[in-house]
């Protein structure tokens, strides 16, 4: 099954082509988040480049959040643009649970910790393991304070891997159980995305809930915009 995938749910723009659980190509860049010109450039080289048509790809994934409101809905709406009157497979997956599959040979005998800077002193995580080649949830994306993550880790008593562009902000607290992750691993990678898609569609017992009409994005919390009308109501009140 070939896998088309992208992820623009952070500053890196990222889209893969896989085959079976194995990488064609992956094109990753970090220039900000203009993922709106950047994202369809991307994928059409990458198809160009390695001689595959949109009608030869089986499946097409994305990453659906959590992480930047604008940045997941270009993704999501990127597919939905591919996948029209393609009758194409259709799988969003978690962009946390992807992130955590682009480290899993990382982390053999490590906690996985995708970690995303949410703002307000805030991230969004999920904590993950390995047991043999199958990646395990620990917890549910949320969003949670550093220093309660932190807390919560270092009770687990295992080193942790983590991954996402809060790692600068874990690295800052230095904690004793953090293993260092290498540069090039630390961002999302569409790869990932087409990991978490394949697995998840593979053990799906419904298959018919993958399409691109109930692809939606998934946030783990109101848009600032919708923050600040319930403030505003909240101060007449």
């Amino acid at each position: 099954m070939k896998i088309l995938s992208i992820d623009t749910s952070a500053v890196v723009a990222s889209c893969a082509l896989c085959e079976d659980g194995a990488p064609i190509a992956v094109y990753s860049q970090k220039a900000g988040l203009n993922h709106s010109q950047t994202m369809l450039p991307m994928v059409k080289n990458l198809l160009d480049n390695t001689s595959v048509s949109i009608d030869d790809v089986d499946m097409l994934a994305v990453s659906v959040g959590p992480g930047s409101f604008t940045g997941v809905r270009i993704g999501v709406s990127t597919v939905k643009g591919l996948a029209f009157g393609k009758n194409k497979i259709c799988v969003g997956v978690s962009t946390l649970e992807a992130m955590a599959y682009t480290v899993s040979t990382l982390a053999a005998d490590a906690l996985i910790c995708p970690v995303m800077d949410a703002r307000r002193s805030q991230l969004y995580n999920a904590v993950f393991a390995m047991h043999g080649d199958k990646l395990i949830r620990l917890t549910p994306d949320r969003l949670i304070d550093a220093g309660e993550l932190l807390h919560e880790l270092d009770a687990m008593d295992k080193p942790v891997v983590f991954v996402g562009d809060g790692y600068d902000i874990i690295a800052k607290r230095n904690p004793p159980f953090m293993r260092p992750t290498p540069a090039h691993a630390r961002w999302q990678n569409a790869y990932g995305v087409a990991e978490a898609a394949r697995i998840r569609y593979n053990e799906a017992e419904d298959k018919s809930v993958f399409t691109d009409v109930v692809l939606r994005p998934e946030y783990l919390r109101a848009s600032q915009a919708e923050r600040e009308a319930a403030e505003r109501e909240a101060a007449k009140q």
